[in-house]
């Protein structure tokens, strides 16, 4: 069984899949695929944590396919708890004042 199919195989059979920094970068058709085939894998099996830095109203765009974009959005935002923050600021930067001294670096 290849690597990938290893890795999947262990994802699919875990309680929680924590999935962070999602659409950081634009997917192309395939991943976006695997990615739909994932959760809907894990959808109603598994709990799922998510962190994206994008809107979901440019997941479309990102994707490339705005239906499976629907498709994936749909089993995602089935019975969930939405947690949006605004800060701009980068918070792994903001709260590294041991490193940089008393301001951070966007200041």
């Amino acid at each position: 069984m290849p690597k990938i199919q290893m890795q999947l195989k262990r994802i699919k059979g875990s309680d929680l899949v924590i999935i962070d920094d999602l659409m950081y970068m634009a997917m192309d058709q395939r991943e976006a695929n695997v990615l739909f085939h994932l959760i809907n894998h894990l959808y109603e099996r598994s709990s799922i944590i998510l962190t994206s830095n994008k809107g979901l109203e440019q997941w479309g765009e990102l994707m490339g396919d705005q239906g499976i974009t629907t498709a994936i959005l749909d089993r995602l935002l089935h019975r969930v708890e939405v947690i949006q923050l605004n800060d701009n600021d980068s918070y792994r930067i903001k709260h590294r004042t041991t490193i940089f001294g008393k301001d951070s670096v966007q200041n």
